[in-house]
């Protein structure tokens, strides 16, 4: 089979195109990149370079751009969960580093508040790591107002403790400062999943700003990289740390040079391949996500919502009057991200309830997702990060034809 440039990929394989109004889901691909992304992943994919040596330069633009010390380019931002917990349980040490995932012998407990522990929480896991849990959920299910408190930290805190796991978003970023000033005075890494926490862009910076050890991005959502990529970034050590445990170790020591990120003196000796080698992240990739981060750095936040919020004001006035169906425009501010467009489906009045109708829009000759979030709220969203501009007419068209079926 031959694939040239412009030939549709996905025809070719007999796999349906989709059209994604539901944001940048993993399960759907991810983000759109730009064509200079594209462009910077040909211009990688062409010549040989050391991955090592191609790290520590990502690590300048990432550090450059977020404030923190080091980066790595990680293959998504639960690998760089993964590599985080590796690195806060070995530091430089290679004898703990050949051990993991079996790491009963050394600290390897994380700590994780009740609030925080998603499914994504098994990246650390994954590692070998202990999850405990701390703190109480009474704010989480509005059972009372009080989030972490010091004293529970403190008390969670024993010789086996070596991090802290913290899932931010804009109701748990409040407690970071708390959880920084008990972890900093015992020496205990900070690892922040902000996987997505963009935009705004100034979340880039916001969590070391705040004082966290280590910090988890996704490349391929908001960033609009690889969707096989991700950052790891924070404490210099750490990353190093975690470089170390990622890269092909299969060298010959008398000839090995790492790259500058890798302190080969707090090294006793060479590693080999680390928990971390089965998260390779090619050049194309690196080359791609850098791109793409500083094109996402340089945008204009106002400029991109106030063109996404008029996209979603055309759409919301194209589907005026359907049958049990209205539709609310929140704002950027209102999200905390972008602007979305949420429709609000009451099955007394429409035939066809929310995930009725999600599911007869992903069933059409041209599937069209919608975000099912708030599903079970009887809301759908429409969320633009990933729909293409001249898509927006094709899901007026889709959602009329269920919605008037």
């Amino acid at each position: 089979m031959q694939i040239h440039r412009n030939d549709d990929i996905y025809a070719t394989l007999g796999v349906k195109r989709r059209i994604n109004a539901a944001g940048t889901l993993t399960r759907l691909g991810g983000a759109l990149m730009a064509p200079e992304v594209i462009d910077a992943m040909v211009a990688a994919a062409g010549s040989s370079v050391d991955i090592g040596e191609l790290q520590a330069a990502a690590s300048r633009t990432i550090a450059r751009i977020t404030g923190a010390e080091a980066g790595i380019v990680t293959t998504g931002a639960a690998a760089a969960l993964t590599l985080a917990a590796a690195a806060s349980m070995t530091r430089w040490d290679i004898t703990k580093m050949a051990a993991l995932p079996h790491a009963d012998g050394f600290a390897h407990e994380i700590l994780l508040p009740r609030t925080h522990h998603t499914g994504y929480a098994h990246a650390l896991r994954a590692a070998g790591a202990r999850l405990v849990d701390i703190s109480h959920n009474d704010r989480g299910t509005g059972a009372g107002v009080r989030g972490i408190e010091p004293w529970e930290i403190e008390t969670a805190i024993t010789s086996k403790t070596a991090a802290f796991a913290f899932a931010a978003n804009p109701t748990s970023i409040g407690d970071l400062p708390t959880v920084v000033s008990v972890c900093k005075a015992r020496g205990i890494p900070v690892i922040v999943d902000a996987a997505a926490q963009l935009p705004p862009k100034s979340n880039l910076c916001r969590f070391f700003e705040l004082g966290a050890d280590l910090v988890a991005f996704s490349g391929g959502k908001a960033i609009g990289g690889p969707q096989a990529s991700g950052i790891l970034a924070g404490r210099r050590d750490l990353v190093g740390a975690a470089l170390v445990q990622q890269l092909d170790m299969d060298v010959a020591p008398e000839t090995w040079t790492p790259p500058d990120l890798i302190d080969r003196a707090a090294l006793k000796g060479v590693p080999h391949h680390g928990l971390g080698r089965g998260f390779k992240v090619g050049k194309e990739e690196i080359a791609g996500l850098l791109v793409a981060l500083e094109r996402f750095a340089n945008a204009d936040d106002a400029a991109v919502n106030a063109a996404l919020e008029a996209r979603l004001k055309r759409i919301a006035e194209m589907l005026g009057g359907l049958p049990g169906i209205g539709t609310q425009l929140l704002s950027a501010r209102e999200t905390g991200r972008v602007p979305q467009l949420r429709l609000v489906i009451d099955p007394a009045m429409a035939h066809i309830d929310a995930l009725g109708l999600s599911r007869a829009l992903q069933s059409a000759d041209l599937p069209v997702h919608l975000s099912e979030r708030f599903a079970h709220q009887g809301v759908l969203i429409i969320d633009p990060q990933a729909l293409r501009a001249e898509d927006d007419e094709e899901v007026v068209a889709a959602v009329k034809r269920v919605a008037l079926a």
